[in-house]
């Protein structure tokens, strides 16, 4: 089968990027790489997502990634997880899990699940700012989509459904499988999981998880953990204040240390990403122009200026967000020059953040535990399909209210350009379609 042919099959089957990005994973795939790297690190405490993937369904990522390699003419895989989860599930590193698929035993530290860190750890090349990891010859997948890949290869199988965690400080954690489209709050329900007074639901992990509503959120592709947190840890109290209150910190505490820029992860690798610079523009009390803040588009947001390196209660990742902003408005980033060297930090590897003591910092030690696995999918009676859960140009629907729909038609296709189209995840009749939408009820 020709790689375009593949890639097509990909598309259509609507696969992205399940670990948050929603990136569509069609484009990843081109002829030139040599390596592919797995990503199942899981960088952010209390989520077990991947890991329960490997635990029941290992066989399934190794066919994805077999598949992949074959198709793109790599001849090498490396499936990275951090050391602990590693120790766990038996695994020893350089093992051969399938033919070309080796272990990779990354280490114990935050943000491991960054691509660009990602990649370093596992094959030693670093990614320039601005760049592409195709360019130094490496894909990276999230461990659930290759998964997905495999599904959409061998059976046609469009991307219905979602693996995540559900933790936090709740009675019971899981880790389960529920229709694309599912409500939060119905989840909740039905696996009798409470959200306590005082305490807030984030979508993904509790560094770089943003806080929702239960109520009105809905499971995407893209959704990897439902967290319940209470609000005096630092997990919790530093993302809900204001960016007003924020900034206002920001411009009249900062002492210029610059640890914030000693502890970065992508400045460790040598990118010119300095937060305290960012920090700096702001107590100057300018209106930041684009050309000077083209260097937060390098970070990860991971938040490690924010709780571990500010002893003033600054958040640099704020400032980096807000100037995120203005680059977007401007459509501009970061893009290496040809010539450009970047050299990693001689101290990197002493500077890390250890997992355990970032789980500490958050908060959040005191929950984690490995959660209970749900084999059988959990069910619903109505899912809400958004057109736009992925980077790129929305769906475009297809169906119409009072339409009845089957498990896995398409029900929204693929706009021009870069788009993926959206299918049932149960069946049943169309009930509501807006541009942004379709609601199905069984």
């Amino acid at each position: 089968m020709e790689l375009q042919e593949v890639k097509k099959l990909i598309q259509n089957a609507g696969v992205v990027g399940a670990g948050g990005a929603g990136f569509p994973s069609f484009a990843k795939l081109a002829e030139g790489a040599n390596i592919l790297v797995i990503n199942a690190a899981e960088c952010e405490p209390l989520l077990y997502t991947d890991y329960m993937l490997i635990h029941e369904r290992l066989y399934r990522v190794l066919e994805g990634a077999e598949a992949i390699m074959e198709m793109t003419g790599i001849e090498k895989c490396l499936l990275g997880v951090k050391a602990t989860k590693g120790k766990a599930l038996h695994w020893v590193e350089g093992q051969e899990l399938a033919p070309g698929v080796f272990v990779k035993m990354l280490p114990n530290v935050y943000p491991m699940g960054d691509e660009i860190n990602l990649i370093y750890e596992a094959t030693g090349r670093l990614v320039p700012p601005g760049q592409l990891p195709m360019t130094v010859g490496v894909i990276v997948m999230n461990l659930e989509t290759v998964y997905n890949i495999r599904a959409a290869l061998r059976h046609q199988k469009p991307v219905i459904e979602k693996w995540l965690t559900i933790h936090g400080h709740v009675e019971q954690p899981y880790v389960l499988r529920v229709p694309v489209g599912t409500r939060v709050s119905d989840l909740f329900e039905k696996m009798n999981v409470k959200v306590p007074a005082g305490h807030t639901v984030l979508d993904g992990g509790p560094s770089m998880g943003k806080v929702i509503d239960p109520e009105k959120t809905i499971v995407t592709k893209a959704t990897k953990g439902l967290m319940i947190l209470p609000d005096d840890i630092a997990a919790i109290y530093t993302k809900k204040r204001s960016m007003r209150v924020q900034l206002a910190i920001g411009s009249s505490a900062c002492c210029q240390c610059t640890r914030c820029t000693d502890l970065c992860p992508r400045n460790l690798l040598g990118y010119p990403l300095e937060p305290h610079k960012h920090v700096r523009i702001e107590n100057a009390m300018m209106d930041a122009r684009p050309e000077d803040v083209l260097t937060a588009s390098m970070c990860c947001a991971c938040g490690i200026c924010e709780i571990a390196a500010c002893c003033q209660s600054i958040s640099p990742r704020a400032m980096i967000g807000k100037h995120k902003g203005i680059l977007a408005q401007n459509r501009l980033k970061y893009i290496a020059k040809p010539d450009e060297k970047f050299t990693v930090h001689p101290e990197r590897r002493a500077r890390q953040m250890p997992s355990d003591r970032w789980k500490r910092m958050l908060g959040v030690d005191k929950f984690d535990r490995v959660p209970e696995y749900i084999a059988e999918m959990v069910d619903f009676d109505r899912v809400e399909i958004f057109t736009s859960q992925h980077i790129g140009a929305p769906s475009i629907p297809c169906v119409s209210v009072g339409d009845t729909v089957e498990v896995g038609q398409v029900i929204a296709e693929a706009a021009q350009g870069f788009s993926v189209p959206q299918h049932a995840s149960i069946a049943g009749k169309v009930t509501y379609v807006d541009p942004t939408k379709i609601v199905i009820e069984k």
